[in-house]
């Protein structure tokens, strides 16, 4: 290796050395669908003049030097080596989802090669969709969602860029500290960090129809789509005092999940008996999406990347569903003490002290370990809110999933023109209807509507 290539290498940050070890190697799945027809040589014209090619990560291969330590190293880039062209229907059944089939084998089979910068683009033509594979190594869905959008135009006015939810916005309100909000504070942190360290050695949730463990992520997979109407959460939001969107997408996966559950092991659970989330939650100073400009500025406190913390998320099995808001408020309850705490700014930190400390290896052991003693991963990013286009082609739906874990039901929300699409990932063998698991999800949602509607 020349002096001269080894001082153009920019190493990778710590969160991108966790995400190209074994054990929790990821690749983002997001799906495009479109209104009309793929037009292959406008999407490859709109690709070469767009940011992504300009951004450094995307024109970069993952190269390790001799002491095997990664770095990205800028390459040219040849266009046609990261296009998948696929003519032919996926399926000749018309019943099947044949786009989430793909996405599932994707998510288990497919890791990128590691011989070009780690993207791809697949297209779907009979199916009229585009499959965008992003190697988590090169961002968050923040970033990645944010940099997509710069592709896109408004469909009300083809000149304008998409609305962006969060840009502008300040961060949270100030909160007056007192005495007794300190403590607060301090005990749940304490808690909360202290069970994180518990996942790591020995606590883990009991077995039930929804359980992975280690070695889950390498079996075959499964996809199903859960589809909400925003119009139909803010209603269950507004009847639920101060309680926001998320409050009421916990609730439903809450209730969906104890719907399930009563399908598939009636007799099995006990009220009250605990499975437990992972989620990943922003850290950067303004909630949703980002303006890219400042993301990609070398002195922008909102940096381009991977900046998410993670929380642990209790879910409790209730067989009465007689009253669904229940479950709303007690995810609101729950919810509370966590944005009280500290949890995912000190998740966030102990991982970066450990990666630097002790490596990427060590870090990677305890990420797993956390995921083989849970249950469940759980990640809700912001959307436009209006329709858009790509090339004057109008989008008809975002889907977002990723590469298998050892949880044996993974789930991605993305919400766009109104509408929020979740993307159940299962391992088929646990979980081998995975559209009866997401129609306890939207039932769930639909039964909360009415409770609301008669409050």
């Amino acid at each position: 290796m020349e002096d001269s290539e080894v001082e153009r290498d920019e190493p990778l940050t710590p969160a991108g050395r966790l995400f190209l070890q074994p054990l929790m190697d990821q690749v983002i799945n997001c799906a495009i669908a479109t209104v009309d027809p793929l037009d292959i040589e406008a999407i490859k014209n709109e690709i070469r003049n767009s940011v992504m090619l300009k951004h450094p990560r995307f024109s970069s291969l993952m190269v390790r030097d001799s002491g095997g330590r990664e770095h990205w190293r800028r390459t040219e880039v040849n266009l046609d080596r990261h296009l998948v062209i696929r003519h032919q229907p996926l399926s000749d059944d018309p019943e099947s989802d044949a786009v989430n089939d793909y996405m599932a084998d994707l998510s288990y089979s497919s890791p990128l090669s590691m011989d070009k910068p780690l993207w791809e683009l697949h297209f779907l033509m009979a199916h009229r969709t585009a499959v965008f594979r992003v190697h988590h190594a090169l961002g968050d869905g923040i970033s990645l969602m944010s940099m997509l959008l710069c592709s896109c135009r408004s469909i009300e006015d083809p000149e304008k860029l998409p609305a962006i939810a969060g840009v502008g916005a300040s961060s949270s309100p100030r909160r007056r500290w007192g005495l007794l909000s300190l403590l607060k504070v301090f005990w749940y942190t304490l808690i909360y960090v202290f069970e994180f360290g518990l996942r790591t050695l020995w606590l883990k949730d009991k077995k039930t129809a929804l359980s992975g463990g280690a070695g889950v992520e390498l079996w075959p997979r499964k996809l199903a789509t859960a589809s909400f109407s925003l119009e139909d959460m803010k209603t269950v939001k507004r009847a639920v005092a101060d309680a926001t969107i998320n409050d009421v997408l916990f609730g439903v996966i809450t209730c969906g999940f104890s719907k399930y559950l009563d399908i598939k092991s009636p007799k099995a659970m006990r009220e009250g008996h605990q499975i437990t989330g992972v989620s990943m939650v922003n850290l950067r100073p303004n909630s949703g999406l980002q303006d890219l400009s400042k993301l990609m500025e070398a002195k922008s406190r909102t940096r381009w990347g991977n900046k998410f913390g993670m929380l642990l998320l209790p879910v409790y099995y209730h067989g009465d569903c007689s009253d669904p808001l229940q479950f709303v408020k007690r995810a609101k309850a729950m919810i509370d003490k966590k944005k009280l705490s500290l949890e995912a700014p000190c998740s966030y930190k102990i991982g970066d002290i450990i990666m630097s400390i002790f490596g990427a290896k060590l870090a990677s052991i305890l990420n797993y370990r956390i995921v083989c003693n849970t249950t469940f991963t759980l990640s809700n990013l912001v959307g436009p809110s209006e329709k858009i286009s790509i090339v004057n082609n109008p989008v008809k739906y975002l889907r977002v999933t990723s590469s298998s874990l050892s949880h044996a039901v993974t789930m991605h929300m993305i919400s766009y023109g109104g509408t929020a699409d979740m993307q159940i990932l299962v391992a088929k063998d646990v979980i081998p209807e995975p559209k009866v698991l997401a129609r306890c999800f939207e039932d769930a949602l639909v039964e909360m509507k009415e409770a609301a509607v008669k409050t």
